[in-house]
């Protein structure tokens, strides 16, 4: 009886070293070396010998931005690209200014979930569900509001009061990404097949050629 508990404990302990991971960094911090031509999965660390207060500070987010350009609104990120020291931290930024009636497209954020804050105005925003079911989650943010959009899942925001809005969005990873949905699909190089496109929409590539054309 023994040897069986002892042959079950041996087994126990085998499963935990198969599936054990490192869920956190290895070391304190690791300030990204945006120069280094070495690639990673993320950035080779800058020496600690020359980190100082400033590689943990990033400033700018208090500056209203003009989103009075053809798509009404202003996106400033801080990923580790602006912010080194986000490396291998899992953690980002964006301030998004909108003007009036500023519309952000369906678009995906492939890395990460985000969470939305509305700091000032009426943003509506929402997101689809994936195949099969298709489902729209949606609603309209004003001040002090806050809204989760899952990780991968298509979703958009519209300023839809009448004056300028401003929110902020925290994601969970250092270098989020995004997929603009209308650019990505027409605005491709080289460009996805027009009859591939036709079969999407359900229309005949003369409407794909108009299409594309706003996608150069």
């Amino acid at each position: 009886m023994t040897s069986r508990f002892l042959l079950f404990g041996l087994l126990l302990a085998t499963c935990s070293l198969a599936f054990a991971y490192d869920p956190s960094p290895l070391q304190d911090f690791c300030v990204a070396d945006l120069q280094s031509i070495v690639r990673v999965n993320g950035f080779v660390c800058k020496d600690p010998r020359f980190v100082t207060t400033e590689d943990f500070v990033y400033r700018g987010l208090n500056n209203r931005l003009n989103a009075s350009n053809v798509l009404g609104f202003y996106i400033t990120g801080v990923t580790v690209s602006q912010f080194p020291a986000l490396n291998t931290l899992g953690i980002s930024l964006a301030r998004i200014d909108f003007a009036p009636g500023g519309i952000i497209s369906p678009h995906i954020v492939p890395r990460a979930t985000e969470i939305l804050t509305v700091i000032e105005g009426y943003v509506l925003v929402g997101f689809v569900t994936s195949n099969p079911v298709y489902r729209l989650f949606e609603t309209v943010l004003q001040k002090g509001d806050v809204f989760v959009i899952p990780e991968g899942l298509i979703h958009f925001l519209k300023n839809v009061g009448d004056g300028y809005a401003f929110a902020i969005a925290a994601l969970n990873s250092q270098n989020p990404g995004v997929i603009t949905i209308g650019n990505d699909t027409f605005g491709s190089h080289p460009r996805i097949p027009q009859d591939i496109l036709a079969n999407m929409l359900r229309v005949n590539t003369t409407i794909i050629t108009e299409i594309e054309s706003n996608f150069q």
